[in-house]
């Protein structure tokens, strides 16, 4: 293959320059991927017949929202250095289909939808890889609209999948901790089958969805904000572990519900709540 034709390109070529790898934040994507890895795990050695095979879920669970973390985290870091690259987009959405697609695909299709298919276990199959499509679907629609718009935008298009593993990370853990001494979920693996699906469509769908970019170490605040914000914090040292159970699956369905509540609100109600100024709502129409 001649050299024009290799698609690497030469040392002295401006996309060669342009290839950036930063050490911090891509060391936080490979954490978020590393998580997804180790759940997979958990989930492959949790052994049905096991007394402790609930606790080998939970931690699978508690890996998965670990990454969701680790993802918060890069992204923040990247745009707080400056250090915002192609290579890390890319390398994030590999590791976001490992630990947000993959891993809680696996993770419904072993503990949820087997029982409730029982024989039919290949309906489950199928069920746990429209979750895994229409995430990839999600991840891949993302990173063409952000090299079209050369940047990230302020709005999500569809619901993120790492919001998506968590509010299913999440609620399958609350389940658990109300069902653990029954070894079964009963009745509940139909909801979490149900939210399952109805969040695969939500995935690849046009509702828009706040990313709060504009949240930072130099965000502004209302005096009642920031007494809500001390009081909540308080509620998560007091309630501690119930928190996990609790609050959590709770965040992510708010955040779900927010994007159809969101065009109806008032610019004053998206304003105080995303922490945008005039001019970025006028942007955003």
């Amino acid at each position: 293959m001649s050299a024009s034709n290799s698609p690497i390109p030469p040392a002295d070529s401006p996309e060669h320059h342009q290839l950036k790898i930063y050490f911090l934040p891509n060391l936080l994507t490979a954490g978020n991927l590393f998580c997804g890895f180790v759940a997979l795990t958990k989930i492959v050695e949790a052994d049905p017949a096991s007394d402790n095979y609930f606790a080998q879920i939970k931690l699978a669970l508690a890996f998965i929202l670990l990454a969701c973390i680790f993802d918060l985290l890069d992204g923040r870091v990247a745009r707080l250095g400056g250090t915002d690259s192609p290579f890390g987009r890319e390398f994030d959405s590999l590791a976001d289909l490992v630990s947000f697609g993959i891993a809680p695909a696996f993770l419904v299709q072993r503990v949820v939808l087997a029982d409730v298919f029982g024989p039919y276990r290949q309906i489950s199959w199928f069920i746990a890889s429209i979750y895994l499509l229409c995430g990839a679907f999600r991840l891949a629609r993302f990173n063409v609209l952000s090299t079209y718009a050369h940047s990230g935008g302020k709005d999500f298009l569809g619901f993120p999948i790492p919001s998506a593993a968590g509010l299913v990370a999440s609620l399958t853990l609350l389940i658990i901790h109300f069902h653990e001494k029954d070894k079964t979920l009963g009745y509940w693996n139909y909801l979490l089958a149900v939210v399952l699906v109805f969040l695969s469509a939500m995935m690849v769908s046009t509702v828009r969805y706040p990313s709060f970019k504009s949240l930072g170490l130099r965000s502004t605040s209302t005096f009642t904000k920031a007494i809500g914000a001390a009081l909540f914090l308080g509620c998560l040292l007091v309630l501690r572990e119930r928190v996990l159970y609790y609050v959590l699956p709770a965040f992510f369905t708010l955040y779900l519900v927010y994007g159809f509540v969101r065009p109806r609100l008032s610019r004053a109600w998206r304003r105080e709540i995303e922490e945008e100024d005039e001019n970025e709502l006028d942007e955003a129409h």
